[in-house]
């Protein structure tokens, strides 16, 4: 399916026309995510895809909101927090989008925040990850789809056993989601016996670990007690395969690391009964939004959807249901409608936090199983860990 989508005029929201406005005037939305320069593509695209099947879902195939079509405008943030900027304020103010939908690194989106409240129109954080996209730099303008690095390192936490024989090291890329998922890891800890006993951040784009992975080795070998290096590294590099192939069991180490989308997946071939914690994997939920998007997307692209896709498609189930339910389409009236709002979504259940507008939602813990048939690794799932299993801490009070 080709979609056309755009954000609604605020000349027209200038003029009193609100949800009123003539059934032929497109709503228009604005995906802002990083299509070019980045490894990180993969998940923009994923989220692209998601959301464009969500509205077709959430609208029963028409594209249209109370009469009203959608029309997606698509911009290319280039990974660039300044692009990203501009990108932004071109949608808000020359294209005159309703709202807008994005992006992709945490690092880029955190530079985008200010821009959302300076138009005091909404932004709809998804797929990046910090916690800090809700915390104090944010504003009462900014909703969070996506999960939180809380939610990954909680889950995680949950997912490790966590107690007084447990000893970690951690390894994350020094920007905002490593920094923010490794204190919130440590968070998690907190009161569980289990000790961090270093941690190394290291540039993104990194492909070889093993001065990290030896200190880490110098930090652990000496400790009585289960002994674990904990992986939150975004991008590529295969820093599990190229640790694992340093052979830490000769320590008594073992890795874990969180779920990751399907073409990295192989590389957790290498490490068969690993657990740990994962946002989406496209057999773990049931429920029938997660049915639809897995056979659609199976006819339509001949594989599973994966990690962001479903990102992306929460999305999109997110705006429908506000625009469906809010009694006007002004901002203030769609930030009260979003404020605790829940909608289905193919996690199952979400709700915007009313405090800090991070969506709730469900992780999965997961074991890793080696299937020759099957191409990736399978994180096979252990339990659901839902939302109120997790305490994740309130960002910004809005």
């Amino acid at each position: 399916m080709k979609s056309v989508f755009t954000l609604v005029g605020a000349l027209a929201f200038g003029l009193g026309v609100t949800g009123a406005a003539q059934a032929q005037d497109p709503v228009k939305i604005a995906l802002i995510h990083g299509m070019s320069g980045s490894a990180l593509e993969a998940f923009s695209k994923q989220s692209q895809t998601g959301f464009e099947l969500g509205i077709e879902y959430a609208t029963g195939g028409t594209n249209e909101i109370n009469g009203h079509p959608v029309e997606i405008i698509h911009k290319d943030t280039q990974f660039k927090p300044d692009m990203a900027r501009a990108a932004l304020e071109e949608a808000y103010g020359d294209d005159e989008v309703l709202l807008a939908v994005g992006a992709t690194s945490s690092g880029v989106t955190l530079s985008m925040l200010p821009i959302a409240e300076e138009y005091e129109k909404i932004l709809i954080v998804e797929p990046a990850v910090a916690d800090g996209l809700t915390g104090e730099d944010s504003n009462r303008y900014v909703f969070k789809t996506s999960r939180n690095s809380s939610m990954d390192m909680q889950a995680q936490a949950l997912a490790l056993a966590p107690d007084e024989n447990l000893y970690v090291a951690t390894l994350a890329e020094d920007y905002a989601f490593g920094r923010d998922g490794i204190t919130a890891f440590k968070s998690a800890l907190d009161g569980t016996g289990a000790t961090v006993v270093t941690e190394e951040y290291i540039p993104q784009g990194t492909t070889d670990f093993t001065a990290s992975a030896e200190r880490m080795f110098n930090a652990l070998k000496d400790h009585e007690g289960r002994k674990v290096i904990m992986i939150y590294v975004a991008g590529g590099g295969d820093p599990m395969g190229k640790i694992q192939a340093m052979q830490p069991e000769r320590y008594g180490i073992e890795i874990s690391t969180g779920g990751h989308i399907l073409p990295v997946l192989p590389t957790y071939k290498r490490v068969p009964g690993m657990e740990g914690a994962i946002y989406y994997y496209y057999e773990a939920p049931q429920n029938e939004v997660n049915d639809w998007l897995v056979d659609t997307h199976m006819e339509r692209f001949e594989t599973p959807p994966d990690f962001f896709t479903a990102g992306g498609m929460s999305a999109a189930l997110a705006v429908v249901k506000a625009l469906e339910t809010a009694e006007e389409w002004d901002t203030e009236t769609l930030i009260e409608t979003m404020e605790g709002m829940s909608w289905e979504t193919p996690k199952g259940t979400m709700t915007f936090r009313p405090e800090d507008h991070q969506a709730l939602q469900s992780m999965y813990h997961f074991k890793i199983r080696v299937d020759e048939d099957v191409d990736w690794a399978i994180p096979e799932l252990v339990r659901e860990i839902k939302p109120e299993e997790m305490e994740i801490p309130i960002g910004r009070e809005n």
